[in-house]
């Protein structure tokens, strides 16, 4: 039987494995060339291996594993399997490009999975505009939509470093409170697993140099994954969650919050490239992660900025529902406040940087004189950092061929790196 112990030493596993291998996944991407190769787009001069994501499976893996022995409840061992089929098509397109249709097509089929063995879907809105179940011909089309799009959404802000592992572990924790509480000890569980697998990680994507690797779409689609079914297992009607509905709390509000900038940034960039005419899978730099690093701030701070804010909504929903807010307007308030966030912000500071014939308004300048100062780069904690995943042990044995600046050095803010789109 799963205990908040255990769990916990779960977590704490994950974290150790996914740290153990890290040096091995890094050699095996190196020896058999799976990286991101430089070119006048991207940031970095050298080739970088784009394996974290394999880290960060086993790790996970490896507890769930654990787990299924040792409490003998194998509840996330089917969750596992559908895991797995996202992260193997995800490095396979790391590895060589997969074609659109057949990983939109698998992502369907994992979403369809998801409906059919679990038996989790949006099939109900909790009391929101006075909606609750939903019959099954609305609701598989809507889950299938919502998943395809959650997966590609968290896909999409894998564009900086440390921005997609940071928000991982942001919504994962959050996801593990919300279902430790109704008491689905399974779930919680696999919530802090990955949240645990993603730790190590973030330390080498971030403060590695000759340990640097990027998640990859090994990585991404496995999150977007996990927190699809995250998602789907709050808003079915027979989830245990259903018992916050009861308190007053919108789960449909909750979820929103969670996923607010990935989702409503990635329906901003893919609406506004449909309105210029362009395919919305075509790459360009509009998401709101680029809009800071074109204002000087560094791949840290942008990540933790938007993470932060992020993690705000969620804390503003509570304090809405706490002080007593009607279902309605916990949902509505937080679709207000993520378009706000990655909409009226985004545009606001376009318009700003577009003022003086492109040499932006005074404000803007400001933002981007403040972005220059929050360079942690040349800090004693963050040489230590660098020393330390760097080191023999953690995975840094071959240097760089090349002295590459860091993102956050002192040769200023780097241009995004537009691995994704």
């Amino acid at each position: 039987m799963l205990t908040l112990g255990i769990s916990l030493l779960l977590m704490g596993l994950a974290f150790v494995v996914t740290m153990l291998v890290f040096p091995h996944v890094l050699a095996f991407a190196r020896r058999h060339g799976i990286v991101d190769n430089p070119n006048a787009r991207k940031l970095q001069r050298v080739p970088v291996p784009v394996m974290g994501g394999t880290t960060v499976f086993i790790g996970v893996m490896v507890a769930v594993l654990v787990c299924a022995a040792i409490t003998g409840d194998y509840n996330m061992l089917e969750l596992l399997g559908l895991v797995m089929v996202m992260f193997l098509i995800g490095l396979w397109d790391d590895a060589k490009d997969v074609p659109v249709a057949l990983r939109f097509a698998v992502e369907v089929m994992v979403v369809w999975l998801m409906i059919v063995l679990f038996g989790v879907e949006i099939n109900d809105f909790h009391g929101f505009l006075g909606i609750r179940e939903i019959p099954d011909m609305v609701s598989v089309p809507l889950s299938l939509v919502a998943g395809v799009g959650i997966i590609n959404a968290i896909n999409l802000i894998d564009g900086v470093d440390g921005y997609c592992s940071t928000y991982g572990v942001m919504s994962c924790v959050m996801f593990a409170i919300i279902f430790y509480y109704v008491g689905d000890m399974s779930t919680f569980t696999f919530a802090l697993i990955v949240a645990g697998s993603l730790v190590p990680f973030f330390f080498h994507n971030v403060f590695g140099k000759t340990s640097k690797m990027f998640l990859g779409d090994g990585g991404s689609l496995m999150l977007g994954t996990v927190l699809t079914f995250f998602t789907f297992c709050a808003l079915s009607s027979t989830s245990p969650c259903a018992a916050y509905g009861s308190d007053g709390l919108s789960l449909v509000a909750l979820a929103l919050a969670i996923l607010a900038v990935p989702v409503f940034d990635t329906l901003k960039v893919m609406i506004g490239r449909v309105v210029r005419g362009q395919s919305p899978f075509h790459p360009d730099k509009t998401h709101l992660h680029h809009l800071f690093i074109e204002m000087n701030f560094s791949h840290l701070a942008t990540s933790e900025i938007i993470v932060f804010v992020n993690f705000l909504i969620v804390v503003i929903l509570m304090l809405a529902w706490n002080f007593g807010a009607s279902i309605n307007f916990q949902v509505w308030m937080v679709i207000v406040l993520a378009l706000l966030v990655t909409w009226g912000f985004y545009y606001f500071m376009e318009h700003e940087r577009r003022q003086n014939d492109g040499e932006g308004s005074p404000f803007f300048n400001r933002c981007c004189n403040r972005g220059k100062a929050w360079n942690f780069s040349t800090t004693k904690v963050w040489q230590f950092l660098r020393r330390a995943v760097d080191s023999k042990f953690l995975g840094g044995k071959a240097p760089a061929p090349v002295d590459e600046p860091s993102p956050d050095g002192p040769s200023g803010p780097a241009k995004i790196d537009p691995r994704i789109g």
